[in-house]
């Protein structure tokens, strides 16, 4: 089944929530559908119900095709998720559970969590590496000490005496990118790091680059030792800001795209769920080359095998 190439399409195309069935269980079982419990082939198929059922007999014999996936036990109907899927995966900032849930009719509530559950979905494979030309660079996510009320700025300066110099109190993150990939475009890869030090970053260099592959990095002192396993070429940005081949823009051009979504969008993200939104952007970024019916269903490609519960996501323990 063909995949619409416009929003305005995509909202005629799965108004139909028999169409929103059909083209999910398609995307899932190409070659036919088969049961998630046993892995039976040709169930039966209950028209009333839209399920189908395990010709073994089983728990859970019936199953719908949301079973396993991040819609897995929501009763938001499959076209509002399609349509939500589709903005998170093309909106290039990003959209908000306020506008998202305007758009679909939902709370709020609701349409933070079905985000959530969109942005595992996106979630790059951590496996391969980055080989080639490889920039890296960190940045630091997180509110300004001037803009904090006078009470809570007081109350900080009294438990934590150093967390309005430099950049305490703020989320440090770095990324590597890989300038030349085999499609000729770049790719990113992103994580939170506890701080700037060099034992940490040099974690996340060794992680995701084979020793001697060519790194470009700025003049920070946490990265003077990469010279030892990879051919390491720096940028003073005290002088300049490019020397040739030497600079590392793709990666300050990322961090552009993701403090513009999240200072513009998102407008304050908790430290806990930043590397969900990290992992958003990376998604955007590296399919920025596929049209929105590709990112699309790319992104559905990934729903089953993955789901995320609201517990979790608010860190209240289950059995509350």
């Amino acid at each position: 089944m063909d995949t619409p190439k416009t929003l305005q399409a995509a909202v005629e195309f799965f108004s139909d929530p028999a169409r929103c069935q059909d083209y999910l269980a398609g995307m899932r079982w190409p070659n036919g559908v088969i049961c998630p419990i046993c892995n039976e082939p040709e169930p039966r198929y209950l028209v009333n119900q839209r399920r189908w059922e395990c010709k073994h007999k089983h728990p859970r014999r019936q199953f719908s095709v949301k079973v396993g996936t991040i819609f897995e036990d929501s009763p938001i109907p499959l076209k509002s998720w399609l349509l939500a899927v589709w903005q998170i995966t093309n909106c290039k900032n990003g959209i908000s559970s306020y506008e998202l849930a305007r758009a679909l009719g939902v709370t709020q509530k609701t349409a933070w969590f079905m985000n959530h559950r969109i942005r595992l979905a996106m979630q790059g494979e951590d496996g391969g590496t980055l080989d080639g030309e490889v920039e890296v660079d960190e940045t630091y996510i997180g509110g300004k000490g001037r803009n904090m009320h006078a009470s809570r700025k007081r109350r900080l300066q009294q438990t934590h005496p150093k967390f309005l110099r430099g950049v305490e109190g703020k989320v440090a993150v770095m990324g590597l990118l890989q300038r030349h990939d085999r499609k000729g475009g770049s790719r990113v890869k992103t994580a939170v790091v506890p701080n700037a030090r060099k034992h940490h970053l040099r974690a996340q260099v060794e992680k995701h680059v084979p020793d001697g592959a060519t790194i470009y990095t700025d003049d920070f002192a946490s990265y003077r030792d990469l010279s030892l396993y990879y051919q390491h070429k720096v940028i003073d940005h005290a002088e300049r800001y490019v020397d040739g081949q030497i600079h590392t823009n793709g990666m300050e051009n990322f961090w552009s795209l993701l403090k513009r979504a999240i200072n513009g969008t998102y407008v304050s993200v908790e430290p806990f769920h930043l590397f969900r939104y990290l992992d958003e952007q990376a998604f955007r970024f590296n399919q920025r080359e596929d049209t929105d019916a590709e990112r699309f269903a790319r992104t559905l490609q990934h729903v089953v095998g993955r789901r995320v519960t609201f517990d979790q996501l608010t860190g209240r323990p289950a059995d509350l």
